[in-house]
């Protein structure tokens, strides 16, 4: 259970999860809730996949903590193992979780700058365009990435926030560029940073921000391959994939207690010679929805 495809970063999970069923020989149903704002599509299915009498339910959440959706996790948990999916959760009765600690994926980004513009040199501005605050990534996220500012030159002047759909970060790349012209960088989610590619290829001149992407999906890989994107947060989406369902394997054959795992988290550049390893879905990769 994903929260969308909207955003192709799902996809790259999806087909990590996809490809090692395949290898397991698991029979594995994908549902996608709709967006982040779409909690009572994803409880739905949630008892839907109850019914079904499934092994396993691993889910992407479209919230961390609200009782609506954790009440019925925490139920169905007693009945079916459920195991978290990247984004966290706050549920006690999870019987795992495949994911990274956000607040590092943003302290990274915050130390690259930090790097860039030391305390002391000239001040930069930067704007932060991200997920909606309901999701339980962002939090972590914004607060990593204000630690990793904390010895650099770089203030974030706005901060702007939506579902993380390419219609809605475009929405927030335009407010964003609008208010702060002259913002230094735009560091934002993957979404973000497309919208403001095309933002910039119809720009007609002046300085415009550096971009910085918060996590690495097929555009911003290009993006940094060609120069467009200065860094990225890459926390291996399909190898999150290829963790979950073996996790969820491993469960079943040797029951344990709750546990977070998860790939190291890399800030990725332009320069960075170990781009060709940065492994996403195929581009013409979409997987059968339920």
């Amino acid at each position: 259970m994903v929260p969308h495809f909207k955003d192709e970063y799902w996809l790259s999970v999806g087909y990590g999860i996809e490809q090692e069923a395949a290898r397991k020989n698991v029979d594995l149903l994908i549902f996608e809730a709709g967006g982040y704002h779409a909690r009572i599509a994803q409880i739905e299915q949630l008892k839907a996949c109850a019914k079904m009498n499934v092994d396993a339910i691993l889910i992407g959440a479209v919230t961390f903590d609200h009782p609506d959706l954790t009440s019925v996790v925490t139920e169905i948990s007693m009945q079916v193992p459920v195991f978290g999916l990247v984004n966290a959760l706050d549920v006690e009765t999870l019987h795992g979780r495949v994911g990274v600690d956000w607040k590092e994926m943003g302290r990274g980004l915050g130390e690259h700058l930090a790097l860039r513009h030391p305390v002391g040199s000239a001040p930069k501005t930067a704007v932060f365009l991200t997920g909606p605050r309901e999701a339980g990534w962002t939090s972590p996220l914004q607060n990593g990435l204000v630690r990793g500012l904390s010895r650099s030159s770089v203030e974030i002047i706005g901060t702007f926030e939506a579902d993380t759909g390419l219609r809605n970060q475009l929405e927030l790349a335009e407010n964003a560029l609008s208010q702060h012209p002259n913002a230094d960088y735009l560091i934002g989610s993957a979404p973000a940073v497309e919208a403001a590619f095309g933002l910039y290829g119809v720009h007609d001149g002046g300085n415009l921000p550096l971009l910085i992407s918060t996590y690495v999906n097929h555009s911003i890989l290009r993006g940094l391959k060609n120069g467009n994107v200065i860094a990225a947060s890459f926390d291996d989406p399909v190898k999150q994939g290829i963790m979950a369902l073996n996790q969820m394997m491993m469960f079943e054959s040797n029951p344990g207690e709750n546990v977070m795992i998860g790939p190291q988290i890399r800030i990725l550049t332009g320069r960075d010679k170990t781009l060709s390893d940065a492994l996403l879905s195929p581009a013409d990769y979409f997987p059968e929805i339920r």
